[in-house]
């Protein structure tokens, strides 16, 4: 069953080559495929919104060394989106039904009805609400930092699509204080009087170990690193006694001119403090993504919680510079292209 013409052929990105050193467009592929017909069981989906994340460079490696699969030469990449059924051959969809998948950079996804996941349109105010990171960055402050009332807390990239959300789930997990370091003055302001950090710094300006001991005198008792780098180093000499570290990201040695380069660990100041240094992937499991969309939606209904998207506009010929300009720190919070 349909409602609406689909059309015989749609554009769709791929890994034209891997990149060799900072992202750049000549590792992407604009092209136009055949859209098939649905056979017994699939559903077509036109594609709405394409979610962007900084690990998506990293699939582009050889060899990714992450819990999920690396993206192929002359393949489509794929990534999390929100679409719109347009055809069904499954009792399972409706046309008409909104659903996510992983179809990715396509803009229509042909497959299985069980390869795309009903969404309840009541649970939030819009579709871009089940497009973030949210399940890594709940699942790092709460089940990992075990953030509690009192705490003070510091992220490192805390406009970034999860360290906008970690810092929001500290506070309203109990934290007394949360800090955030971000690239611009822009992004200081946004996580202050928008976001609702109770400090924060640009970390061009000056020692980064300098601003913590200023902003946090008393010392971090949980750190949220999505970085690495100096943060890295300088949340170490910051940490108050028995500190706990949630190791999310390596950023800084995955952009710009620090690729490949990494923190020290100052042994010795983590041995003293009795430092909890605590590295963790997110698998995504049922129970992390119901216990994230539980708070998400209970919060966001209270109004209580605050949305960090940039929406980026004109579709698979808009991504690829899109994934770029995120990398490069162009936007705030979690990033969607409108398809």
């Amino acid at each position: 069953m349909t409602t609406e013409e689909i059309p015989a052929k749609a554009k769709e990105v791929r890994l034209a080559a891997r990149p060799d050193g900072a992202l750049t467009l000549a590792a992407f592929e604009v092209v136009e495929v055949e859209v098939p017909e649905p056979a017994d069981g699939e559903v077509v989906v036109r594609t709405d919104y394409l979610q962007l994340t900084a690990v998506m460079q990293d699939l582009m490696k050889p060899e990714p060394n992450l819990p999920m699969p690396g993206y192929q030469v002359g393949e489509t990449l794929w990534g999390g989106g929100v679409g719109t059924v347009v055809a069904s051959n499954s009792p399972d969809l409706a046309v008409g039904d909104t659903v996510q998948n992983m179809g990715g950079f396509r803009a229509y996804t042909v497959g299985p009805a069980g390869e795309h996941w009903k969404l309840d349109p009541t649970a939030f105010p819009s579709p871009l609400h089940h497009l973030t990171q949210g399940v890594t960055a709940y699942h790092g402050i709460v089940d990992i930092a075990e953030v509690k009332d009192g705490d003070t807390v510091f992220v490192s990239g805390a406009a970034g699509g999860v360290g906008s959300l970690a810092g929001q789930i500290a506070k309203l997990q109990g934290a007394k204080r949360v800090i955030g370091a971000a690239g611009s003055k822009a992004k200081v302001e946004y996580l202050v009087n928008t976001l609702g950090y109770d400090a924060a710094f640009d970390y061009h300006d000056g020692p980064v170990v300098d601003r913590l001991r200023e902003l946090a005198p008393d010392g971090i008792d949980v750190f949220f690193d999505t970085v690495g780098g100096e943060q890295f180093e300088a949340a170490v000499q910051a940490a108050a006694p028995n500190a706990r570290f949630a190791l999310c990201g390596a950023l800084a040695g995955q952009v710009g001119e620090s690729i490949g380069a990494f923190p020290r660990l100052d042994v010795m100041t983590s041995i003293v403090k009795q430092i909890s240094i605590r590295p963790f992937s997110t698998y995504h499991t049922p129970e992390q993504i119901w216990a994230w969309n539980s708070a998400f939606a209970a919060w966001t209904a209270e109004g209580r919680f605050v949305l960090p998207q940039t929406l980026v506009e004109g579709g698979h010929d808009a991504a690829p510079q899109a994934l770029i300009d995120l990398l490069g720190g162009k936007f705030t919070g979690n990033v969607v292209v409108k398809i």
